[in-house]
């Protein structure tokens, strides 16, 4: 699903973000991408959507090389994939109607269908009673799942998060995780990167590392899951 191929890029000249990264992520897998402040976490995230181009290296989503692929295609690459910031980014002029199925209205997809796929995904983050509200009436929690609804809501094959629970309280930090684990379940590949350590050692599962822009350790696929 995606395979990084000796990628360096830099933060400005000389000053490498990324050094010689080489790692594998099969479909399916649910991974945590960890590592200091600094350590390449977001820039990585970048290079998965093509916000940014590697310096160095091959990148490859699901068969395509996103170093190389044209402008025009990615659009395309984009709607393959769903992310999460950890502030969330919704539209606070929009309903939450609005602001998960955006995507959806951009591609052409009709009225009844976007009612019908954002009353689905809302209601596996438990927000279907929230369609008409706004962002500003949501807590920060609810705001996190509305952000996740949008995110899954044109069935990606991909789902990168980055610090998604970096916001909120313990509580709610293992309410997100446990939603990232049940779409993981259904088929979805993972990448969620955070530096909340205590969260990962609950949630046992693979785990990448970046030290200073390199790969610094690879736990490798871990068998078994856990819901928190």
């Amino acid at each position: 699903m995606i395979h990084f191929y000796h990628v360096d890029q830099a933060y400005q000249k000389n000053v490498l973000a990324l050094n010689d990264v080489t790692f594998s992520c099969a479909k399916g897998e649910f991974v945590f991408l960890t590592g200091a402040s600094g350590a390449g976490k977001t820039t990585l995230l970048k290079l998965i959507i093509r916000e940014e181009i590697p310096l160095r290296g091959q990148i490859l989503v699901n068969g395509q090389n996103v170093s190389s692929i044209p402008v025009s295609k990615i659009p395309r690459l984009r709607r393959s994939i769903g992310v999460v910031f950890q502030d969330f980014k919704l539209i606070r002029t929009k309903t939450v109607f609005e602001n998960v199925t955006f995507v959806l209205k951009t591609l052409g997809v009709e009225l009844k269908e976007r009612r019908k796929r954002a009353y689905n995904v809302l209601k596996q983050v438990g927000l279907q009673h929230k369609t008409n509200a706004y962002p500003l009436e949501l807590s920060g929690g609810e705001q996190q799942r509305v952000a996740v609804a949008r995110a899954i809501v044109n069935d990606p094959l991909l789902l990168l998060a980055d610090e998604p629970t970096g916001n909120l309280d313990p509580e709610m930090a293992i309410e997100i995780m446990n939603l990232f684990n049940k779409i993981n379940r259904k088929g979805t590949t993972v990448l969620v990167a955070t530096h909340d350590r205590d969260m990962i050692t609950r949630m046992r599962k693979r785990v990448i590392t970046l030290h200073r822009g390199k790969v610094g350790n690879d736990t490798g696929s871990q068998i078994g899951e856990k819901e928190l």
